[in-house]
């Protein structure tokens, strides 16, 4: 690298005293990029010389690019993917620099709490490199969730959704690669214990975090939701849940989960078979999962949507409170028709 450098300024000096000394310094020291913030070019495994040339000339408004095309005869220019911050104050030789060191900027990648592994991969794949192809392959490959300590109905409790800052040239390895570090970060030995004293594993956790989000979006009720399915659990009840049949007939549209609904075949379905299903049905938020560590302790076994179609529920103990409180809910389903 060393050696590099000092054959670009021995060129450059040579230049200067060949009589183009005031020209060429213009042209390293200009300032060619007419944007009015930082900038964001993205250099991906298709692009070579020319077309980094044609991002910096439209992306970035170069006004001339003859600095820039000087040094990489002088010097050469490898091209290295990634996401390279370019702004107004930065001249032509420190723009070279950054592309030809492959001196890339951090981006913020959302992993997202959705339904589905395609849903997970589109939208990963529109913040990096990394196609939305190659993630869902692998995270519907078998053997590879596998070689992960997962199947391919469990993977989804190895994501956590939140905002990490990572290279934008990441692979689909690479972000799985990330997303297990995660992982193994957050589930550090009191998030462990407490799994391990409400008698679940961490994928446990997220598949039963999964069932708690699908069934309310409202913060204050999921632990209670969550000591409801707990409370089912340990005394070998079905759990009954709605979400888990949405999930079996792959349509979240339901409004009405109907009899004929309650009799699909599917491992998913928690009114045939007793038990959590066989991995989450969606990925849970941190908030969904901390749910469920920090249950809250109740004897409830019941719930129906509240009547005021609020979004929250009614709990009960017994099955004849529960029957007056769907009842209750009925009446008001019947009266908006």
């Amino acid at each position: 690298m060393k050696n590099k450098k000092l054959i670009l300024f021995i060129c450059i000096f040579l230049v200067i005293i060949a009589g183009g000394g005031i020209g060429v310094t213009a042209l390293l020291f200009n300032h060619p990029f007419n944007v009015s913030k930082p900038t964001f070019i993205y250099i991906d495994e298709n692009d070579n010389t020319d077309s980094v040339l044609v991002k910096l000339e439209t992306q970035l408004n170069a006004s001339t690019l003859t600095g820039f095309k000087m040094l990489i005869r002088l010097n050469g220019y490898t091209v290295r993917t990634g996401a390279y911050r370019l702004a107004a104050e930065q001249n032509t030789l420190t723009a070279y620099r950054l592309l030809s060191h492959g001196r890339q900027t951090p981006v913020k990648l959302i992993v997202p709490s959705v339904r589905t592994i395609g849903q997970l991969s589109r939208t990963v794949a529109r913040q990096i490199m990394a196609d939305s192809a190659s993630i869902s392959t692998l995270l519907t490959d078998s053997l590879y969730c596998d070689s992960l300590g997962y199947t391919h109905e469990t993977i989804a409790s190895l994501f956590l959704p939140n905002t990490y800052e990572v290279y934008w040239n990441m692979t689909a390895q690479g972000f799985i690669a990330r997303m297990q570090k995660e992982h193994a970060r957050f589930w550090d030995k009191n998030r462990r214990a407490k799994a391990s004293e409400i008698g679940l594993t961490p994928t446990e956790v997220s598949t039963l975090a999964s069932i708690v989000e699908e069934e309310t979006a409202n913060r204050a009720e999921k632990p209670t939701i969550a000591g409801l399915y707990l409370n089912r659990l340990r005394i070998g009840m079905p759990l009954q849940a709605d979400p888990t049949v949405k999930f079996a007939l792959q349509d979240f549209g339901l409004k009405r989960i109907l009899y004929k609904h309650l009799e699909t075949e599917s491992a998913y379905n928690t009114y045939k078979h007793p038990g959590l299903p066989p991995g989450p049905i969606r990925i849970p938020s941190i908030e969904g999962i901390e749910s469920v560590l920090n249950y809250a302790p109740h004897n409830y076994l019941y719930m129906c949507a509240k009547e005021d179609f609020s979004g929250t529920h009614n709990f009960a103990a017994t099955l004849a409170e529960h029957q007056v409180n769907a009842r209750r809910y009925q009446a008001a389903l019947n009266r908006m028709r």
